[in-house]
């Protein structure tokens, strides 16, 4: 294992410390107990929305606290949940009145964790709701998770729910936006190579030269298939096919695609599998209105990559559209 660390114990003290450092004028960095908040938090009469999951995952989700996108940020040890302390901390943090939205991705200890906070936080009189984000159409019941994984929806509902926060909507009203967004997205993922958690000191698992695993998770958990390694246009039909197929997405839909980079994989890769899926919905009729290409929902030091589609109209295109200010997503200001 080649990793710049000092001790894997402390990598992701380390790691936040310095995020914190470079973006000042974004964030803040709470560490008793840990978690990110954006530098005006609260915002009286604004909801508050929250999210958070294993470290390992970056930018998602600190880098993504600021203006137009989320108000905090919980993250746990890598690939290991934040606990309850840390989500009430954050949610208390970022409560200006209105109450608290949290986004949470479908793995068991987040849903755990994140309903335990809520608990405490209405017991202290603070209005919390809560949307689970499954979009992953791989695998249902993967190892952490009861259904389907929260993946690359995650980040479009961060961004969309975030703007309409940042407009003012109440918190009903954010609570069926982000439903709506997680109903409308799907996600799949692949790799090339495992990731090396600096704690484990070794991969996750073992993948031969030749080989490729179809519909991993982000925590590196197996997925559909094992098989020799295709061309990328070979690779973007299968992903393509299972997303387009399970909504199912419609001639004459338009859609946000989303192509992700599990941390190892060069622009260049990424933005050739995005003209394959381009390519690929122009052919079934679907419209692509915005793209977002790049490592947003990483996996560590893995290669490969995910697609996501989300199906979106005019409002979801507004909100996505409008300005946003974080360390790791930023447009319109």
């Amino acid at each position: 294992m080649k990793k710049l660390i000092n001790d894997p114990d402390k990598t992701v003290i380390d790691s936040l410390s310095g995020f914190a450092q470079a973006h000042p004028e974004l964030v803040k960095l709470c560490t008793n107990p840990l978690f990110v908040v954006r530098a005006d938090a609260p915002v009286q009469g604004k909801v508050g929305v929250v999210s958070g999951g294993g470290s390992g995952h970056e930018p998602m989700h600190a880098g993504f606290v600021g203006t137009g996108m989320l108000d905090a940020a919980c993250p746990g040890q890598v690939f290991t949940s934040p606990t309850p302390d840390q989500i009430e901390a954050a949610t208390k943090a970022v409560n200006g009145g209105a109450g608290v939205l949290h986004i949470v991705k479908n793995y068991t200890g987040d849903i755990m964790n994140f309903e335990m906070a809520a608990e405490l936080c209405q017991a202290a009189g603070i209005e919390v709701q809560a949307v689970v984000i499954d979009d992953d159409v791989a695998v249902e019941n993967s190892l952490y998770t009861a259904g389907r994984r929260g993946v690359g929806t995650t980040v479009l509902a961060e961004k969309i729910v975030g703007a309409a926060a940042e407009r003012g909507w109440g918190l009903p009203r954010l609570d069926g936006l982000c439903c709506k967004v997680n109903a409308s997205g799907r996600s799949i993922g692949m790799a090339l190579s495992p990731c090396t958690v600096p704690a484990a000191g070794k991969p996750t698992f073992q993948l031969g030269d030749n080989e490729m695993e179809m519909g991993i998770g982000i925590h590196g958990e197996p997925g559909r298939e094992r098989m020799p390694l295709k061309s990328a246009r070979e690779i973007a039909a299968q992903m393509a096919e299972a997303v387009l197929s399970d909504l199912p997405f419609r001639t004459g839909d338009s859609v946000i695609a989303f192509v992700n980079g599990m941390g190892a994989t060069p622009l260049m890769e990424l933005y050739l599998m995005y003209g394959e899926l381009r390519a690929i919905c122009r052919d079934r009729g679907v419209a692509v209105a915005r793209s977002l290409v790049g490592n947003y929902i990483t996996s560590l030091d893995m290669a490969g990559c995910s697609f996501t589609l989300l199906r979106s109209d005019d409002e979801l295109l507004a909100l996505w559209d409008d300005p946003v200010l974080t360390p790791g997503l930023r447009w319109g200001i």
